[in-house]
């Protein structure tokens, strides 16, 4: 599939900027089922310094300041991205304690790779209820592929997807409690629930196909940047879940960035320097499918 992906952001400040400082993940990366075919991240007001690269995840990472004064801070991210099927994951698998065992046992690159994901991390603390929640998907011997879409299932039918009920810094142990929260509270949660029985797990941060085909249905998301859930299954690779949409995760899914939970990989952040006491967000998502022969892909530099 071919993807035209605008992601546009507007800040709204109560009193003048004098400075920002900022981090971008916006810029779709590159897997072995997508590729991005052009990028271009518009900044206004224009930004005064500007720097590329790949930050410790293999992510593409923008930093940009911008100097006021100013009050309205907007950031326009354009992509053409190509999208296709990847390997179907193996029917079963290991069982997820085989899985739990090779990820501690091996020291290969790829093996230490994975081991990186089954730790704690700003965002994702394991504790018992989440570990009591865990074992309700991860019973003996189950193959670990069946334990992690079952354990997606759950969380899509017993939790109520609510915008605003939580915050970035909402802890997990709250979402558990009120069953309530968005698609990163449940990509976190799934996530939290991998590591708890032992199993690497990671954050991963896109976006969703905004207008489904024909006769499809619409999936919960798909305004804003949205998240999911990756797991290693040794010998096979990363198995990409959506708790959120009770889905596995493929050509109506676009990869910006991913890591150890939604702090490593925000799609902007910064530090701003005045601005009042208040201000205010908005952001909006459109991924477009195009036919093969769409309108011609973005060619003005990167930066604005």
């Amino acid at each position: 599939m071919n993807y035209l992906v605008v992601h546009r952001t507007h800040y709204r400040y109560a009193g003048t900027v004098t400075r920002c400082c900022n981090e971008a993940h916006l810029r779709p990366r590159e897997t072995a089922t997508q590729h991005c075919l052009a990028h271009r991240l518009e900044v206004e007001p224009e930004a005064a310094t500007w720097g590329e690269r790949i930050d410790f995840f293999g992510n593409p990472a923008t930093d940009f300041t911008v100097d006021g004064p100013f009050e309205d801070l907007v950031v326009i991210a354009t992509s053409r991205v190509d999208v296709v099927e990847g390997t179907p994951p193996p029917d079963g698998g290991p069982a997820w304690e085989e899985a739990r065992d090779w990820i501690a046992a091996d020291r290969t690159p790829t093996g230490l790779d994975a081991r990186q994901y089954c730790f704690d991390s700003p965002l994702v603390r394991v504790e018992p209820d989440l570990h009591a929640y865990a074992l309700g998907s991860f019973g003996a011997g189950r193959p670990l592929i069946d334990g992690v879409r079952d354990l997606a299932a759950r969380i899509h039918a017993e939790f109520r997807y609510e915008p605003g009920f939580t915050t970035v810094s909402t802890p997990l142990a709250d979402v558990l409690r009120h069953r309530r929260g968005v698609c990163q509270d449940f990509a976190h949660l799934a996530i939290a629930c991998c590591r708890a029985v032992g199993l690497s797990a990671r954050y991963v941060s896109g976006y969703l196909e905004t207008e489904p085909p024909s006769g499809g249905q619409r999936l919960t998301g798909a305004d804003a940047s949205h998240a999911w859930a990756s797991t290693f299954v040794p010998g096979w690779g990363w198995f990409d879940i959506d708790p959120t949409n009770d889905r596995v995760a493929g050509v109506s899914y676009v990869t910006t960035a991913w890591g150890r939970d939604y702090s490593d990989v925000s799609p902007l952040r910064g530090v701003v320097f005045g601005g009042g006491p208040t201000q205010s967000l908005e952001v909006s998502v459109d991924v477009v499918r195009l036919p093969p022969t769409g309108p011609p892909a973005p060619t003005r530099p990167s930066r604005r």
